[in-house]
């Protein structure tokens, strides 16, 4: 059984959701309407206008999902004639009530090419667009649906996950999911919704692509209602007919949620790769060291710049591990794919996507199974200001510096390219790069090696400390997937860890004894200013107790501000050794050091000042 359907996103989503001089006019509009529009105001707004100006593009003017930029999508665009719903609170086969479809127009269907609406309309024109897009189906003249009540949610916790598990076993979840979720299961190349379209087993350990929500509750109700047309049933009839009980699909609920990561994942500009000192670099792809080593995620697009382009791509991110030991760099790069490409398993519904995708660019692909690839890119040389290559490979003028690695032969090749389709191999006396795979549970695992140096000059040298460009492309065989046509990145930076200076775990000490001394001193100086330490000649004493007063604080207070500098010194080193929290709370002691410091001088000018 599938149990929530996904794909893959296009780059044409991205035009539509975008349009700042729609969204600070329609802001202004949404911002007049308060919380509550009334209904007349409601009346005034054309749906149809609406429709036409943002929908029709996609979904066809008649609304049958065939609109101009509906071949560059899978899953392609809702037939609103049909009245078929994925995301509802109704029973599997019923409508979705207004606030379903409302849902999605705000919210969007992610994994699809929809995006979501809220910014860019306003509350008035959302809510004409629900009652115009029920005028496509006559089905929507009865009377409106009645949602389910789901009831509140059941404890999670470690027992339930582990009865959703077996829920998840038993009811054979795994067909289309596969074992560990990632869409890879055996009937995942056999799978199509209900007009005849290819349709990806969703990808459970990335919920923050569900369609209708990735939380608890949002499964719980995808199970209860199943997604209408496509291979996702209900599962209400298994609970009906005592197969599992409703706590057991809370528990699978559960479970599902706990195949992924727990907060939806964070896109860093910086990857850092932390310093190895007592561990040896890591060769293989299930080396201890890499369930330590920091993750980062790196979301990628379909190439639809340079002809042929590629609107579906089923490498939507990659996953992206570092170290180094001083001497070698270790890079490891994960992702989902269902596939070891080619495989024969998948041929037809390769085929099935090209056909439906299929692009009047010259030489786009006309089938499947080509092998698997990823590639690594670099500048060929690091310039000042950080400028960068064309992401695409580079050009003439600015090329890139390339790791190839490919799933049908071993190890990995060193390239440079001035373009896409461009790249040119080095001699088998230039390369220095390694590479070991592994493909399991429907995810790549690829590990590159090489050394920081390689003393050619072809090679770009990677120094610790120093931010180095990096992007990254892939491409999946199985889906149709080769030369241009294919996954991008944008640039990201790749940063070396580097030691951590002695002083960084050295000054603190220091600090807090000097800190603690010239407090001493000024605690001294004050006691002598009001008698408390005695001298035979009062005049004499009062001056020399004033003198050393006034030298005293401002002493301290510019010692306390040297040491603030100090501090921010060994803050800056500690980020940029990788070491967060040296970073962190040498910048707290900067800050309190420095604030003691101003306050030591203003106090000392302030006191001599009043006492002249």
């Amino acid at each position: 059984m599938s149990v929530l359907q996904s794909s893959s996103p296009n780059g044409l989503s991205k035009k539509l959701r975008f349009s700042p001089q729609r969204v600070v006019l329609r802001a202004l509009l949404l911002g007049a309407s308060l919380l509550v529009v009334p209904g007349d105001l409601i009346a005034q707004v054309d749906g149809q206008a609406v429709y036409d100006q943002w929908c029709a593009g996609c979904h066809g003017e008649d609304g049958a999902g065939a609109g101009p930029a509906a071949n560059t999508m899978l899953p392609r665009p809702r037939d609103f004639t049909l009245a078929l719903y994925q995301v509802r609170t109704t029973s599997s086969g019923e409508l979705p009530t207004d606030a379903d479809i409302l849902k999605v127009i705000n919210e969007g269907m992610p994994g699809t090419a929809m995006p979501g609406w809220e910014e860019v309309l306003t509350e008035a024109e959302r809510l004409a667009l629900v009652d115009y897009l029920k005028t496509f189906s006559r089905f929507f003249q009865g009377d409106p649906p009645t949602p389910l009540d789901f009831g509140r949610a059941t404890s999670g916790g470690e027992d339930a996950i582990a009865r959703g598990e077996e829920v998840y076993q038993s009811v054979e979840c795994w067909r289309c999911h596969g074992q560990e979720g990632r869409g890879d299961g055996e009937s995942a190349p056999t799978l199509n919704d209900d007009t005849g379209f290819p349709i990806f087993a969703a990808d459970l350990t990335e919920n923050w692509r569900f369609n209708g929500g990735g939380e608890v509750e949002e499964i719980y109700r995808v199970l209860r209602t199943g997604l209408d047309g496509t291979p996702m049933a209900t599962f209400s009839d298994i609970v009906d007919a005592g197969v599992i009980t409703n706590e057991d699909l809370w528990s699978l609920a559960h479970y599902v949620r706990s195949l992924s990561p727990e907060e939806e994942p964070s896109v860093e500009e910086v990857v850092t790769a932390q310093l190895l000192t007592d561990t040896p670099l890591p060769q293989t792809v299930e080396d201890v060291v890499w369930e330590e080593a920091e993750r980062f995620y790196v979301p990628l697009s379909g190439q639809i710049v340079v002809q042929p382009r590629w609107f579906n791509p089923r490498v939507d991110a990659v996953w992206v591990q570092a170290v180094h030991d001083g001497q070698e760099l270790a890079l490891l790069v994960s992702w989902g794919d269902p596939s070891e490409s080619p495989d024969t398993l998948w041929t037809d519904f390769g085929g099935q996507v090209v056909t439906t995708m299929g692009s009047d660019d010259e030489g786009a692909a006309t089938g499947s199974g080509t092998a698997d690839q990823l590639v690594v890119q670099f500048p060929q040389q690091l310039s000042e200001g950080q400028e960068r290559p064309y992401f695409l490979q580079g050009d003439t003028r600015n090329p890139t510096y390339t790791w190839t690695w490919q799933s049908d032969i071993a190890g990995a090749f060193e390239s440079i390219a001035r373009g896409m389709g461009t790249a040119a191999r080095q001699p088998d006396s230039e390369q220095h790069v390694r590479a070991t795979a592994q493909h399991a549970d429907g995810q790549w695992k690829v590990l590159f090696v090489r050394p920081l140096d390689t003393g050619s000059a072809e090679d770009l040298a990677l120094t610790a400390g120093q931010a180095v460009p990096m992007a990254f492309q892939a491409w999946d065989g199985d889906n149709g997937e080769s030369g241009s046509q294919g996954a991008v990145s944008t640039w990201y930076f790749l940063v070396l860890g580097q030691p951590t200076p002695v002083a960084v775990y050295v000054a603190p000490p220091v600090a807090l004894a000097l800190t603690l001394l010239f407090g001493l001193l000024v605690v001294r100086q004050a006691q002598v200013g009001s008698g408390m330490w005695r001298e035979p000649d009062a005049t004499a004493r009062a001056k020399r107790a004033a003198k050393r007063k006034q030298l005293a604080g401002m002493g301290v207070g510019v010692i306390w501000l040297g040491m603030a500098f100090g501090s921010y010194q060994n803050s800056r080193a500690g980020w940029e050794a990788g070491h967060a929290d040296l970073g962190f709370w040498w910048a707290i002691i900067g800050g309190l050091l420095a604030i003691a410091g101003l306050g030591a001088l203003i106090g000392t000018w302030i006191h001599t000042r009043t006492s002249k």
